[in-house]
């Protein structure tokens, strides 16, 4: 065991916050307060701690199981990990002090920003889900998954800055389904590898796409019309959500354009791709990427 596996088996806690460094968009970045930092930190933990269990990155054996109480066998079923991470969530709004250091580490955030249960049992349930349901039949259930799986988080990010209100969640959460979809459109291959396929039956259908013409090296014509056509559904949630941005200010402005315009260079990168998302992962470059947050504070798309 190397990397972050040793991380991990050492200090589960550490082991997961360093994965921020990773991720496609900054998880708190340097310029916001340390408040805020701290406690986007926290609830960061929490995320990633519950995809890792969901995706079956965790070592049954390991560290995380034995925190939760659980025995290798009982945490090589997934659905049983996340039960146990679910009750041990569930101290953290409770009297009693969580088993696990990273829901300990969110409890003084939890109390400092009056946070709610739901945003992350949301997160758990989308975890669930992914064991259960491996497959989306038409595009709005896709969106309730998203519901689940990404709209919490923006959730979150407002409520830790104090700045929610009903539209800015109701934009907040186009972002964040436009971010899943995005993501889900980049790791086709991957998730296929996971027997998990995130594109709506029906619109496959509607494009003649077959899955085994997801399991080639490369996109056919087919293939390229389906992704150029759940791209533009992505593009249009985030120029709908983007007023967002414009809605707050200071730092938290600078944050939500990162997260747009990630967005927007995300899709520019997979059509330049000419929407071929089997040979490789399209990724935007640090140029697109701020070039797409200019536009975006200038309120442009």
């Amino acid at each position: 065991m190397t990397g972050t596996g040793t991380a991990r088996a050492l200090d589960p806690e550490r082991g997961t916050l360093d994965k921020a460094a990773g991720e496609n968009f900054p998880v708190a970045p340097f310029f916001l307060p340390r408040a805020w930092r701290e406690d986007l930190m926290a609830v960061y933990g929490f995320a990633r701690l519950v995809d890792d269990i969901g995706d079956g990155d965790l070592a049954p054996g390991g560290a995380d199981a034995r925190l939760l109480g659980l025995s290798p066998e009982e945490a090589a079923d997934r659905l049983v990990l996340l039960d146990a991470f679910e009750a041990d969530l569930r101290r953290v709004f409770g009297s009693t002090t969580p088993h696990h250091p990273l829901l300990r580490r969110l409890r003084p955030t939890v109390r400092r920003r009056s946070l709610t249960p739901e945003p992350f049992l949301g997160l758990i349930a989308a975890n669930r889900q992914d064991q259960q349901v491996r497959r989306y039949e038409t595009y709005d259930d896709l969106v309730a998954y998203c519901e689940l799986s990404a709209n919490p988080v923006g959730r979150l990010v407002l409520a830790v800055t104090g700045t929610s209100t009903p539209e800015r969640i109701r934009r907040s959460d186009m972002i964040c389904t436009a971010l899943q979809i995005v993501e889900h459109l980049q790791d086709v291959a991957e998730d296929l590898g996971r027997d998990r396929v995130y594109l709506p039956a029906a619109d496959m259908k509607r494009f003649h796409v077959q899955e085994a013409d997801l399991a080639t090296k490369s996109a056919g014509a087919s293939v390229r019309a389906l992704i150029a056509y759940e791209a533009q559904r992505a593009r249009d949630l985030l120029n709908e959500g983007a007023p967002l941005v414009g809605s707050v200010h200071g730092r938290l402005k600078l944050l939500l354009a990162g997260f747009v315009a990630g967005g927007r260079a995300a899709v520019r990168a997979i059509a330049a791709a000419d929407y071929d998302v089997l040979s490789g992962p399209p990724e935007p470059g640090k140029v697109q990427l701020l070039r797409e947050v200019g536009v975006t504070l200038r309120g442009k798309g």
